[in-house]
């Protein structure tokens, strides 16, 4: 970073429901990138619009509570506005989107490459009444009872690093191996079902559709073992549903110690293959 930059990492929250996803998109899209990009540019009083780095760009209607930004701003602007951006940038954004705080990052800080994991939760209702009004923005109804067993059980045989190609929409160029650490699923005192899904990365849509997955053995359409082998098989499987984005919440992103930050980031940007499966019995 040049001295006469300074990297500046935002914390971030937002009510999905009315934007476009995070990235900014053609004209009349609302999205989060775009509302706080042209907040910043107009409380930093800049002709050019500041522009974001993400930890992890999320759909259309996904809501976040930690997620993670960094912006790159001249020394003089930080040292003149930086005391009150954040009370500036409250009185100038939107309601639904909030930036939590505001700070000064460490060297080779990158929001998006030194992440070393993001923490979704899911949350669905499988009363027979329905969602409680007023968490209608962020509980999926399941309208078939759901047994938390099964679904535990289906969610332990997907941890660890695989492909999760069946489980992602394919991008050009980029792999679908993530490691996926934690999945399981409570049922809170008011009924609501919530899973807490973390990984080291998430590929597009690979969340709800595991959930998707695990709904279906919930509700006993399919036996626990299932999800497991839609992974192994490696292919989308036409039965594997990805679930409506406005139970899904990003709940926090994790960074390693200022120490580490230039060694995790450069291990995010080199590109994962699985180690070879060992050769079958009698092969040559």
């Amino acid at each position: 970073m040049k001295n006469d930059v300074v990297r500046v990492r935002l914390d971030l929250a937002y009510d999905g429901r009315d934007f476009s996803g995070w990235a900014r998109q053609r004209e009349g899209q609302r999205t989060v990138q775009g509302e706080i990009e042209d907040a910043l540019r107009v409380v930093l009083r800049r002709e050019e619009t500041p522009e974001l780095t993400v930890a992890g760009r999320t759909d259309a209607g996904v809501h976040a509570r930690g997620q993670v930004a960094h912006v790159d701003l001249p020394a003089e602007v930080w040292a003149e506005q930086g005391g009150r951006l954040l009370r500036r940038l409250a009185g100038r954004l939107p309601m639904d989107v909030r930036v939590r705080r505001v700070s000064e990052a460490p060297a080779h800080f990158d929001a998006r490459f030194s992440a070393v994991w993001r923490r979704y939760a899911y949350r669905v209702t499988d009363h027979p009444g329905g969602v409680d009004p007023l968490l209608r923005g962020h509980v999926l109804w399941h309208n078939w009872p759901l047994d938390l067993d099964a679904m535990n059980e289906a969610a332990r045989g997907l941890l660890g690093e695989h492909d999760f190609a069946a489980y992602c929409k394919k991008r050009e160029g980029a792999t679908t191996i993530r490691t996926l650490q934690r999945l399981e699923w409570a049922r809170r005192p008011d009924g609501v079902l919530e899973a807490t899904v973390q990984a080291d990365a998430f590929c597009h849509n690979m969340v709800r559709a595991l959930v998707g997955a695990m709904l279906f053995v919930g509700d006993g359409h399919r036996n626990p073992e299932w999800p497991a082998k839609v992974l192994a098989a490696g292919v989308r499987d036409s039965a594997v549903h990805v679930v409506r984005p406005h139970g899904l919440t990003l709940e926090e992103v994790a960074y390693p110690s200022d120490d580490e930050l230039e060694a995790r980031n450069l291990a995010s940007r080199n590109k994962r293959t699985l180690p070879p499966l060992p050769p079958s019995p009698g092969c040559c």
